[in-house]
């Protein structure tokens, strides 16, 4: 179930704590990152990946892998970034899964960023590539094991997960920005929202007098019952950060996303530093060791590993298991639409600090799916965990008919 509020604020209490607990009890983050994860004992024989195929239909991509057993895993393939990078999943990435024991996945993983010399080419489209066959090949260990994929990397701490709704817009008038807001939690019945702030990767006085006016009018209307984030995407310099941040303090926003651009390591520290209000960073990482000198100095209080560019599920488990230990939230971003929403929940499912809301993009823009165990919707704000094997889900029959391998 959701957090209450008094939950939230002890949760972003303790979060702002955490710096100097986790600094004085110094976890071994390098042993935790180096851990592995998935749950091999599940497995007494070998799983052998006999086939990885890429198929499109429509707009949609999406990842099949089949087993020597005959057992066959699913995954979105991320149809906005694949519809360019599928050369590099092709000839780049699925040759070194092929014929392989899917219970060594992480060594097999490992091994793939090695072949070809592919840590070259690691960013957006590599990373993307290596998600896609991961979760495709999860999807196959699961249904193998008759376990959901929560279950292969953890243990299930809730079926259910608290969502929260996010607009895209920027540039449109407060009034605008509310109306849409108030839209898309009508839709789902959401209790937490997210809006974007800055004018992304810079700001300028449009934009400025718009941050001005929306966030104490978000509060205002929604009340003190919702709990609001916001995404700045990189628009401000430090001063203007921590001017927007106390801004956001005052009217009890629970996290400020990405202050200053992504890679502005020491100006995000300062700002988090600055703040009461818990700073989030991790969208555009992609690196492990990135993601530990993150956590390890402070530069951010909520983590955000994007589970399709940061290449899967067990990397963003690693990332979440290093920021537990040093007393961190780990809510993964999620980018684009396809079964996003669905990796996340997995994801939450089984990581205990993955914070009390994760995003959910509405079913509009999805893979036709069906679940036997969840409507795959937000019902008054809550989405149901699939808890059948593997993803869970049953790919529209349909969809598949008409689906058509992709060519090297």
């Amino acid at each position: 179930m959701p957090a209450t509020r008094r939950q939230i604020l002890r949760a972003s209490a303790f979060a702002a704590a955490a710096p100097a607990a986790g600094a004085a009890s110094k976890p071994d983050l390098g042993r935790i990152m180096n851990s592995p994860v998935l749950k091999t004992e599940l497995f007494k024989e070998p799983v052998r990946i006999a086939s990885l195929e890429l198929l499109r239909a429509g707009r949609h991509y999406f990842v099949r892998a089949t087993g020597a057993n005959g057992v066959v895993g699913y995954s979105d393939a991320h149809s906005s970034v694949m519809s360019a990078a599928w050369p590099i999943l092709l000839k780049r990435v699925m040759p070194s899964f092929l014929g392989q024991d899917a219970r060594q996945l992480e060594k097999v993983f490992h091994e793939a960023y090695l072949a070809q010399s592919n840590y070259k080419w690691q960013g957006l489209p590599f990373w993307v590539s290596m998600a896609a066959v991961e979760i495709a090949v999860l999807d196959l260990l699961g249904k193998t094991a008759g376990k959901p994929i929560g279950e292969l990397l953890g243990s299930v701490v809730r079926r259910e997960i608290g969502v929260y709704r996010a607009s895209g817009n920027r540039g449109n008038s407060p009034e605008a920005e509310i109306a849409y807001l108030q839209k898309i939690v009508a839709e789902t019945g959401a209790r937490a929202i997210k809006f974007r702030l800055g004018a992304r990767m810079r700001y300028d006085p449009a934009s400025t007098r718009r941050d001005e006016a929306l966030i104490p009018l978000t509060r205002k209307t929604f009340g003190a019952g919702m709990t609001i984030y916001a995404d700045a995407n990189g628009s401000y310099d430090v001063p203007m950060a921590i001017r927007i941040g106390r801004m956001m303090e005052a009217h009890q926003f629970r996290f400020f996303e990405e202050p200053v651009p992504f890679d502005y390591y020491d100006e995000t520290r300062e700002v988090a530093a600055a703040l009461k209000i818990p700073v989030a960073l991790g969208e555009q990482e992609m690196s492990l060791r990135g993601f530990r000198r993150i956590i390890e100095t402070g530069t951010a209080r909520v983590v955000q590993p994007d589970i399709m560019y940061f290449g899967g599920l067990i990397r963003a488990v690693k990332v979440a298991r290093m920021a537990e230990a040093a007393g961190l939230e780990c809510t993964p971003h999620m980018s684009g639409g396809g079964l996003g929403y669905l990796y996340v929940a997995h994801f939450a499912s089984c990581v205990p600090n993955a914070g009390p809301h994760q995003e959910y993009k509405g079913a509009g823009d999805t893979l036709p799916v069906s679940s036997d165990t969840s409507s795959l919707e937000s019902e008054n704000g809550i989405l149901r965990v699939p808890s059948g094997p593997g993803l869970g889900v049953t790919i529209d029959p349909g969809l598949l008919k008409k689906a058509v391998v992709v060519a090297a």
